[in-house]
């Protein structure tokens, strides 16, 4: 099974389609008329079909548990078909593509079995998936231009040689993995006047980006948030909510991280923790959403 722990739960959606082929009109008006041996053949498939939707996970190893929070299971008849669609929603970090088709596909095969005794030729076809919402590609942030990022890792035994990055490091590789440049990378002490300083440097050098790691906690040291919000034109508090939450949902002292985001100009500005995970975690958080920031920064439409 696929780990998602990773993922950011989302508003998915997936339609998908089956078709029953019946052999003869007399089928069709005996589903009309509710006169089928079995039972009302719509009311039954569709009973079916909603079971099918939630228990996929049961049969199909690779998909993973979740809440099926709306399921719609419609019919179209066609001369000898049935079109059979089903649509599935959910709130939450995998798609419900593979629910949809599954539940189409129940649907279907209790149709089939309801008509069997009064129509030899009957046959399943066009089991299909027709659309899907709400997943990575819909919001994998697609930004024309180049962005600049600069990595500044604000850390005193660091700054000393007596302690290895990995913060740094780790939003970096993520950064990689993304696509984009990363222009500066520096280690720096926690001294307020030399986080202002980097900061004030990199935006007139017109840096897109700017990542702090370290200095978001509660010790005497940790006066990173101190530092910018002094130059920070305009915050942005959902993001810093994003990565507390995020955080939160997998370790219980997220809570205590003071991460801040905001804007000097045109440079979007972002304090992260600095432990390896705090870093990992805040960037999967917010990444690569973020960036839609650019296009609202440089007069795009939402």
């Amino acid at each position: 099974m696929v780990d998602i722990t990773n993922k950011i739960s989302t508003l998915r959606t997936a339609t998908a389609q089956a078709v029953v082929q019946v052999s003869s009109q007399t089928t069709i008006d005996a589903v009309k008329n509710g006169t089928v041996p079995k039972g009302d053949v719509f009311a039954a498939s569709k009973a079916v079909g909603l079971l099918g939707v939630k228990k996929t996970s049961d049969l199909l190893p690779d998909c993973h548990p979740m809440p099926i929070e709306y399921t719609e299971i419609t019919y179209e008849i066609e001369g000898l078909q049935i079109t059979i669609s089903v649509t599935v929603k959910t709130i939450y970090k995998t798609g419900v593509e593979v629910e949809a088709m599954h539940g189409a596909s129940i649907v279907a095969l209790n149709m089939y079995d309801m008509l069997k005794p009064i129509d030899k030729g009957i046959g399943i076809h066009h089991i299909k998936l027709l659309e899907k919402k709400g997943g990575k590609s819909d919001f994998n942030e697609v930004f024309t231009e180049d962005l600049n990022f600069a990595v500044i890792v604000c850390s005193d035994t660091i700054a000393a040689g007596k302690k290895e990055d990995r913060a740094g490091k780790a939003i970096m590789e993520k950064l990689n993995g993304l696509g984009h440049k990363i222009s500066q990378y520096v280690i720096i002490p926690d001294e307020i006047e030399e986080i202002q300083q980097k900061a004030m440097e990199f935006v007139a050098k017109k840096i897109d980006v700017i990542i702090y790691t370290g200095g978001t906690g509660l010790s005497k040291r940790d006066v990173t948030p101190e530092a910018l919000l002094t130059l920070i034109d305009r915050r942005i508090p959902g993001i810093e909510e994003a990565i507390r939450s995020y955080g939160q949902n997998r370790m219980p002292y997220s809570m205590l991280s003071r991460s801040i985001a905001g804007t000097i100009k045109n440079t979007l500005v972002l304090a992260l923790p600095g432990s390896t995970n705090g870093a990992k975690e805040s960037m999967d958080a917010i990444f690569p959403h973020v960036l839609h920031s650019f296009k609202v920064l440089r007069g795009w439409r939402h």
